[in-house]
């Protein structure tokens, strides 16, 4: 065979591969278009059913969230349940206990407008929006302080908008939930 033969065997066969190549890819780039356009139209028609709405209008008032429910609770079960509200420009309560390796579950809201959360050095980090309930679920390995800074602007204010979480042993945790006959613990003793 010729060289001029072997160049253009060889030319095909590139072209060839090549022409898969860009059949496969333009493959994949179609599915990867149709699951965004899926996914959109899915979410846009069927929020996600795990969204709870809460009339702001009424928190201190009815509900869940009026005040002598807010901060910590042992729940039946051993679990914690920590509920928050947020409003310009603290939130309530500005201190929370927490036992440490036993699941925490937090619940927070808005009074007024978009707040953020997030307790440093752990990846707690959650917008929290007037109308809808945050939900999400740690275990804190140690006792230790941690900050609770508000990140989302919310006014004038913001910069002195933070809490505290305090993490304590389990015993000494159960011991103040004990003492405290039903009531919400604080960090103040």
């Amino acid at each position: 065979m010729s060289t001029r033969g072997t160049e253009s065997a060889s030319k095909s066969i590139i072209e060839r591969i090549e022409r898969k190549w860009a059949m496969l890819m333009s493959a994949i780039l179609l599915v990867l278009v149709g699951v965004v356009v899926f996914t959109g139209l899915h979410w846009a028609m069927m929020p996600p059913s795990r969204v709870e709405t809460i009339q702001p209008e009424t928190l201190n008032t009815s509900g869940e969230f009026v005040e002598e429910n807010l901060g910590t609770a042992t729940e039946p079960d051993g679990s914690v349940t920590v509920r928050i509200v947020a409003q310009q420009y603290s939130f309530t309560p500005q201190c929370i206990l927490v036992p440490a390796n036993v699941p925490v579950t937090f619940r927070a809201t808005s009074a007024d407008v978009i707040h953020g959360m997030l307790i440093t050095g752990t990846n707690i980090n959650s917008m929290i929006e007037p109308g809808y309930v945050s939900t999400f679920h740690t275990t804190f390995a140690n006792p230790a302080d941690h900050l609770m800074p508000c990140h989302e602007f919310c006014g004038t204010g913001h910069q002195g908008m933070w809490a505290h979480v305090k993490v304590i042993e389990k015993r000494t945790f159960d011991d103040l939930m004990r003492r405290s006959r039903g009531r919400r613990i604080s960090c103040a003793r």
